[in-house]
């Protein structure tokens, strides 16, 4: 019994060590090779954004799929080893996948529409994306799943299945939409010279000039509100930088209004007493206090 078990560890028990060892090495090359695509995709688009964000999305699926690969077949291989008959498992995970198949719609539904959101290209990992009533920042992609992440830092668990219509926010470029509000008595001529200032500073200042990609766009006077006239406008920027340039943008704009006495109108409320069938209306008594009171 001894003399078997010492010729099994001597042959079988040193080739399953092997295989271990083998695999673990597999699954660093694998990590390795994964790493390597990132870097060749890029080398020559290395300011290339969006090719770096696909690259990384390329890259954790490939990385995924050769790290289940080398498993299965390690596994495979120990079973050999241990005197397992390989075949009649295979036949019988082919039936039982069968099996699993019709009661795992979903999953396949996952896997299939994970493949074709890959092969499209709708999103990848740093989009900003809103799917399936969900928003956030796309964290990671697998086959079955998307991961986000919200302003919040709430995280998100969307099934690929599940992804119906997909809004991506950060796609090769973005756009930033105002609405500027002034007053009716406002010049609306003035206004506009006002955002085409703050766009040009902006365009000149160090920190903004290269998320901005063009100058401002202004589509002129939208709309008359309740209490103000609407002024449209969009600066195109790099992808995800258009919050950061939309929300500067509108600080110096408050600032320049402020000192050019131009009015960002605000809601006003007018008193109605009501009048009774004879036409009188209650009085309104108004009591003024006095100063240093």
């Amino acid at each position: 019994m001894v003399e078997k078990a010492g010729s099994w560890l001597i042959t079988s028990g040193l080739q399953i060590l092997l295989i271990l060892v083998l695999m673990v090495v597999g699954l660093k090359v694998a990590t390795l090779l994964a790493a390597k695509l990132v870097r060749f995709i890029t080398q020559s688009r290395e300011d290339d954004i969006e090719m770096k964000k696909r690259a990384d999305t390329l890259s954790s699926i490939i990385r995924y799929g050769l790290h289940v690969f080398i498993f299965i077949m390690a596994s495979m291989m120990i079973l050999k080893e241990l005197g397992v008959e390989i075949g009649p498992i295979m036949a019988t995970a082919g039936i039982a996948g069968l099996a699993i198949g019709f009661g795992a719609q979903k999953l396949v539904e996952d896997v299939i529409s994970g493949f074709f959101i890959l092969l499209e290209d709708q999103i990848r990992v740093g989009d900003v994306v809103q799917i399936a009533d969900k928003g956030g920042l796309v964290e990671r992609i697998t086959l079955r799943m998307v991961i986000l992440r919200d302003l919040s830092g709430n995280v998100h668990y969307v099934r690929n299945g599940l992804v119906g219509v997909v809004t991506n926010m950060t796609k090769e470029y973005s756009f930033y939409l105002f609405d500027v509000g002034v007053a009716y008595r406002e010049n609306v001529d003035e206004v506009i010279e006002i955002l085409k200032e703050v766009d040009e500073g902006m365009r000149q200042d160090p920190e903004f000039q290269k998320d901005i990609l063009d100058p401002i766009e202004i589509l002129g006077l939208d709309k008359f509100d309740t209490s103000a006239v609407i002024v449209k406008a969009r600066t195109k920027t790099k992808p995800i930088r258009q919050w950061a340039v939309g929300r500067e943008f509108n600080r110096r704009l408050k600032k320049i209004f402020d000192e050019r006495n131009i009015e960002i109108p605000f809601p006003h409320v007018t008193l109605y007493m009501g009048r009774d069938k004879g036409g009188g209306s209650a009085p309104l008594r108004v009591l003024k206090e006095k100063e240093g009171a």
